[in-house]
């Protein structure tokens, strides 16, 4: 309640409702005099401030020491002593990644490591790919440079030299052919029947593909760098579609618990979102303290941590859904294989159009 003097008419001024009290029983609103001072708006600004903080907390305190609990209590009705789940989501998700892209670079990780050189065995491999396509073409200068270097032993074979070569033969690959450039491409399609041409998507694709390989063919390094980052940026999106999707999949396995619906289910996975993203804040702590110190230990309590995850989860459905253990461990070793399988599925898709949209 603020402390702005209240007015003497009891007509609401937002919605025109007589007011039995302070607070409008229509809509809200409380039924304090319009004009306020600037120390007013200061001290409500405060107040809203810690009192989402003091929500917060409250809120996260029994998230995290009561797995399921916060959702058997809004599905209860029992809502205003704690944070909105949606609220709860934006504000975590966002802390969450802004934490995760201040400490994660793709650049320090997602590098092929070109300059390195290759064993004896992999030149010998090599050596022997490079003989069966001068066979194929043998009036190919690059292809007899590229032999006559790799066979002078005095002389390193890098990895990147391996990489390049082989690019030029091909290079990048996400629809199953592989064309040098778009001329090439266009020739082949010219020879075929009308019935058996590509389509509009797919000539989209192959001319995608070419146009990247073409870009990146002498630079494949900055093109893993170019993925990784594009990957990276595009996670949040993809745990933002994943919820409704594990919301379906509890649906699915509790499809004969008529009492609960798709938005109850929809309110658990946000809960359970939440704490993993507080978890994982948890662990890339501990990797960057792992850094720094050299503590062993701390790669033991990162395991600890993600093996926590999955018996949150179970104690989490034990609460909620309110089964006996057994039926529960079920339940809950196939909600697990399935949401494995769906985010392995959303991250091999959101990779390809990371791909295709370098």
């Amino acid at each position: 309640m603020s402390h702005i003097p209240e007015r003497k008419e009891k007509d609401c001024l937002n919605c025109g409702t007589i007011v039995q009290g302070h607070y409008c029983h229509n809509c809200g609103q409380e039924n304090v005099v319009p004009k306020e001072t600037f120390w007013h708006m200061v001290t409500h600004f405060f107040y809203d401030i810690t009192h989402f903080d003091s929500n917060f907390f409250h809120t996260v305190h029994h998230l995290i020491l009561k797995p399921g609990f916060l959702s058997k209590e809004y599905l209860l009705g029992r809502r205003a002593s704690y944070l909105h789940p949606i609220k709860m989501y934006v504000f975590s998700s966002a802390i969450f990644f802004f934490l995760f892209f201040s400490l994660y670079k793709p650049e320090n990780g997602m590098t092929l490591k070109v300059n390195i050189p290759v064993e004896n065995k992999e030149r010998a491999d090599y050596i022997i790919s490079v003989e069966k396509k001068l066979k194929k073409d043998t009036s190919n200068v690059k292809l007899k440079e590229a032999l006559v270097y790799a066979k002078d032993t005095a002389k390193a074979l890098m990895v990147g030299d391996m990489i390049k070569e082989e690019a030029k033969e091909g290079g990048l690959s996400f629809t199953g052919t592989k064309y040098k450039n778009f001329e090439q491409y266009d020739s082949s399609e010219h020879t075929l029947p009308a019935g058996k041409k590509d389509g509009w998507i797919v000539r989209r694709l192959v001319k995608k593909q070419i146009e990247i390989d073409e870009k990146y063919r002498e630079n494949p390094d900055e093109a893993l760098k170019k993925l990784a980052e594009s990957v990276l940026h595009r996670l949040p999106y993809m745990l933002f579609v994943s919820l409704p999707l594990f919301a379906l999949i509890l649906k699915l396995v509790y499809i004969r618990r008529n009492q609960f619906y798709y938005a109850d289910h929809g309110v658990f996975t946000i809960h359970l979102y939440v704490f993993t993203f507080i978890l994982l804040a948890v662990v890339f702590g501990l990797g960057k303290l792992e850094d720094v110190t050299g503590w062993g230990i701390l790669t033991f309590l990162t395991v600890i941590l993600f093996f926590g995850l999955f018996f949150y989860l179970y104690k989490a459905m034990r609460k909620f859904y309110g089964q006996k253990r057994g039926k529960t461990f079920l339940k809950f070793l196939l909600v697990s294989i399935l949401s494995l399988i769906m985010m392995l599925i959303l991250f091999l898709l959101f990779m390809f159009f990371s791909a295709v949209t370098l």
